[in-house]
């Protein structure tokens, strides 16, 4: 065939005018989109080998090679797969199926880095060539005809294209590209093999570039002052050397991989320096065939609460790499988990979009899940210290000596997000409830430890779980209590804790921001409830006798008439003032009026990240047998100490007054 001319399909047209355009914000994405079409090239050569040998010729290894040449400013990818027909590059350098076209069309955002996203995800990768390139040429042979009926594709990407016959010895396919002069970096040695390292590493073919060493320049005069040699350069040695890893880890037999080898690939796919916690790495088989690769960081990173930053995982189909951040793979409260899936289902141009919607998607989230929190129960099981029996050490092996405290050091990191999961997976709520971890009045030290960059709250050391809780709970106690607040300090000094303490019952000190919100879901535990402290009247079931019962409802008939005045004096404060057992130490406390109202402490986090929040006006609770409040009968500064009252219990858990001027004026009026 003679050299021929033809027009691009109107939709590649408006393409490539796309791609040479606007696409610039990642143009090394055009390397992984020709890497992936090579590897399919060779995928397509060994399906058909399956019934057809001899199409592998001579060379039975298939293989991508890439090569420079930075005086003809030209980079050249080839491999050695099923190649094309005159006509087949016609068609399929040409045209693009219609409706793909469309849909590619319709995606389109103007968000350049998104864009250049869809590229390889709808099957147009090839036109991305173009970002770099003014010019393109593709020399191709299909296997099994003849070295006479090779092609050569030639195109400006602008509004057609030549075709000819050429000769070609060897089957398969190079794509030739002339660099733009603003791209000319790609025609380097370390430009190249860095782009593989981050895109097409695991691809399970070869990747070969010719190997380089350095030349000293040649001798001209020993006297010379620059030593008498010309300017030494890089040249190439003729040996091809491999620069992936030429097997995708995750397809390897877990047996084969050491455990350096899967912290190696953590560490490139995460761009951690730190090693991971922990991994899983199963092949699953099924309705949906899948391999997954997680891993648990053991470090947050500094973006962890970071709520508009994509998370997710690798997205790979039958080994070819298609987004990094598939959050549609893991529930956002795991968004802290790093790693691979590949998905033997689902097809190469899948979408985000269709990514939500997919039914194997969703059997695959809901694996991930699964298998997350089964290396967080692991690690949870194995984080206390081996207990001796009969004055001898229980026999552990090394695997799960190494996990012991390895959870106290995940819940530190990651702790506030897996509460998340209690309001977002209730599938999972129970399996996440027994995973949490809390401070309380029995196990809480004295000072927290240095606090997380992220949350700046501070945790303690000893933390208890829910089930160790109930394990000590009193005989005769009915609920699990909770208190929650800003910081660890205005939880342990809470004056609602007083009845508490002095009953011995113990109570979870909840500081994390999330808490409440988390606890909103989390209505009981294993058949008990919990029960926060400071929403509702307290009760504390059968943990009081009678004659308790009887003294607190003799006093608040007694404080009746004072009870009346207090709630004139404080009607726009307090929504009710009434007497209460559970201060022993404090003249007063404030409370939400029942349990399923909105705390003090949680409107005033909302209004602070500028959401709306209703206003909630608390219950003021007195103490009857505390001498500032015995002195209000009859005090000629009644209204005075009212709202001196308040305002100290409003401080005391850790609000501030609505007008700390008049606050202070009270005090000192009474102090003077």
């Amino acid at each position: 065939m003679s050299k021929q001319t033809h027009a691009f399909q109107a939709e590649v047209a408006q393409l490539l005018h796309l791609v040479t355009h606007s696409l610039y914000s990642n143009k090394e994405i055009f390397l992984r989109e020709l890497i992936s079409n090579a590897s399919d090239a060779c995928d397509k050569l060994r399906f058909e080998a399956l019934n057809n040998a001899a199409l592998y010729e001579d060379a039975p290894e298939l293989q991508v090679r890439l090569a420079y040449d930075k005086d003809a400013k030209t980079l050249t990818i080839t491999d050695n797969g099923i190649g094309m027909s005159a006509q087949e590059a016609i068609d399929h350098l040409g045209t693009i199926a219609k409706s793909g076209t469309k849909d590619f069309m319709s995606r389109l955002s103007g968000d350049q880095k998104a864009d250049a996203q869809l590229i390889g995800q709808f099957g147009v990768g090839f036109y991305s060539g173009f970002i770099v390139a003014d010019k393109i040429t593709v020399e191709s042979r299909r296997a099994g005809l003849k070295p006479e009926e090779g092609v050569r594709w030639i195109s400006g990407g602008t509004g057609d294209f030549e075709v000819e016959t050429i000769t070609r010895a060897e089957r398969g396919t190079s794509v030739i590209l002339h660099l733009r002069e603003d791209a000319l970096d790609y025609a380097n040695a370390w430009k190249l093999k860095d782009i593989v390292g981050k895109y097409s590493d695991h691809i399970s073919l070869p990747i070969r570039m010719e190997k380089e060493e350095w030349k000293d320049g040649e001798l001209i005069d020993p006297n010379d002052e620059n030593g008498g040699r010309k300017p030494g350069a890089m040249v190439k040695t003729g040996e091809w050397e491999t620069i992936n890893q030429a097997s995708a880890l995750w397809t390897r037999a877990k047996k084969d991989i050491s455990d350096d080898q899967y912290q190696d690939f953590y560490k490139q796919i995460s761009r951690d320096f730190e090693n991971a916690l922990s991994w899983s790495h199963n092949r699953v088989e099924g309705s949906t065939e899948y391999t997954q690769l997680l891993y648990i960081p053991s470090k947050a990173p500094m973006d962890l609460y970071n709520r508009d930053k994509k998370a997710g995982i690798k997205l790979y189909v039958k080994r070819v790499f298609i987004m990094d951040d598939a959050e549609a793979l893991m529930p956002t409260y795991m968004r802290w988990v790093k790693g691979v899936v590949d998905s033997a289902d689902l097809p190469l141009n899948v979408s985000r979009e269709l990514l939500q919607e997919s039914r194997d998607v969703k059997a695959i989230r809901d694996g991930n899940t699964r298998r997350v929190l089964s290396m967080l129960e692991d690690l949870a099981k194995h984080d206390k210290e081996p207990e001796a029996k009969d004055g001898v050490t229980d026999v552990l092996s090394e695997e799960d000596k190494a996990k012991l405290g390895q959870y106290t050091r995940f819940y530190a990191e990651f702790g506030a997000v897996l509460k998340e999961g209690l309001g977002e997976d209730f599938g999972n709520q129970a399996r996440i409830a027994k995973l949490l971890r809390f401070a309380s009045t029995h196990t809480a030290r004295a000072e927290p430890v240095e606090a997380h960059p992220s949350t700046g709250s501070g945790r303690t050391e000893q933390l208890t779980s829910l089930a160790d809780y109930k394990a000590r709970m009193k005989e005769g106690q009915e609920a699990i209590y909770y208190i929650t607040a800003d910081t660890l300090a205005a939880a342990k000094n809470s004056p609602q804790l007083e009845v508490f303490k002095k009953k011995g019952i113990e109570v979870l000190l909840m500081t994390d921001r999330v808490d409440e919100w988390a606890l909103s879901f989390l209505h009981e535990f294993d058949g008990t409830p919990l029960q926060s402290v400071a929403k509702g009247a307290v009760d504390l079931g059968k943990l009081q006798d009678e004659a308790e019962k009887k003294a607190e409802e003799e006093a608040a008939e007694a404080f009746k008439p004072v009870l009346a005045k207090l709630k004139e004096a404080l009607k726009d404060k307090a929504e009710d003032v009434r007497v209460t057992s559970r201060l022993v130490d404090s003249p007063a406390c404030l409370v939400v009026k029942d349990d399923g109202g909105m705390s003090l402490q949680l409107a005033r986090m909302l209004k602070a990240a500028g959401q709306k929040a209703p206003e909630v006006k608390p219950v003021l609770e007195v103490n009857p047998e505390h001498s500032l409040v015995k002195k209000l009968d009859g005090s000629v500064h009644f209204h005075d100490l009212a709202h001196i009252l308040f305002d100290q219990a409003l401080l005391a858990e850790g609000g501030l007054p609505e007008d700390p001027a008049a606050y202070v004026k009270r005090v000192n009026a009474l102090l003077a």
